[in-house]
């Protein structure tokens, strides 16, 4: 999959490191903004805890 990607990216190798890092940084973005937040909302949909002492 990465030789496919990498085989893909026009330019050389310079600029096709600038691409990934691009590519990643906005999956990273993305999971962040996005993904995260879904899955934390259906693991704990309750923030409320007591404690007793």
């Amino acid at each position: 999959m990465y030789a496919a990607l990498w085989r893909v990216l026009p330019g050389p190798v310079w600029l096709r490191i600038l691409f990934v890092l691009i590519i990643v940084a906005g999956v990273l973005v993305v999971l962040a903004a996005w993904v995260f937040p879904w899955i934390d909302a259906l693991i704990t949909p309750t923030q409320e805890v007591t404690v007793d002492q």
